[in-house]
């Protein structure tokens, strides 16, 4: 059994949905500390318990994180699915320095699966691509960068990995309907939040 397939299988974890950034991460634990849990760790998309989840726990943690707009997930495809999605928003989001890799590779090797069987379970789960996610997940994270305003669209298109800034307009144009300048005109919010991506 992989590493990965420990996780799934583990009757001490807690696989939770909608979970995306660091702020979530502390919200969940705060959470499961105040309902006398003390989670063992907490990371995007999964906690660990010290003791194996009851279904009186899960009713419990269910009840209390519903309200915060995070979601129990049980069954082992979706978990995998956010999995992978997490995976990917801690690449684009927090790791720039990382997107030089091939996503295929990188995926494979942190799930240490075959990467046409995570592209089946994620095209299954989510009615779109691991691709299509990723540069979703890129373009909001272009938007992100455009409305701060520190760096140039050079600077932005070496910094997610994109061969040019042409291309980068390009796939920007495409998925937003706008160019990059201007979007970055507009005055209304523009992103999404990445749980909606």
């Amino acid at each position: 059994m992989t590493d990965i397939d420990m996780t799934i299988h583990q009757e001490n974890a807690l696989h939770i949905k909608n979970m995306v950034c660091n702020r979530c991460i502390m919200v969940v634990k705060s959470q499961l500390e105040s309902l006398g849990l003390q989670p063992e760790s907490v990371e995007l998309g999964i906690a660990i318990l010290p003791e194996k989840v009851t279904d009186k726990v899960y009713q419990t943690v269910k009840d209390a994180l519903e309200p915060l707009g995070f979601e129990l997930i049980d069954d082992k495809k979706s978990q995998m699915t956010e999995l992978i999605k997490n995976a990917i928003i801690e690449l684009v989001h927090y790791h720039d320095n990382k997107l030089k890799v091939n996503l295929s590779d990188y995926l494979a090797s942190r799930f240490h699966r075959d990467y046409s069987t995570l592209s089946k379970f994620f095209s299954e789960a989510t009615n779109t691509t691991i691709e299509k996610y990723l540069i979703a997940q890129k373009i909001e994270r272009v938007k992100e960068l455009l409305v701060y305003g520190e760096l140039s669209l050079n600077e932005i298109a070496d910094k997610l990995n994109y061969s040019s800034t042409a291309y980068l307009s390009s796939q920007f144009k495409n998925v937003t309907g706008l160019t990059p300048s201007h979007f970055k005109k507009m005055k209304e919010n523009k992103r999404k939040s990445l749980d909606e991506v």
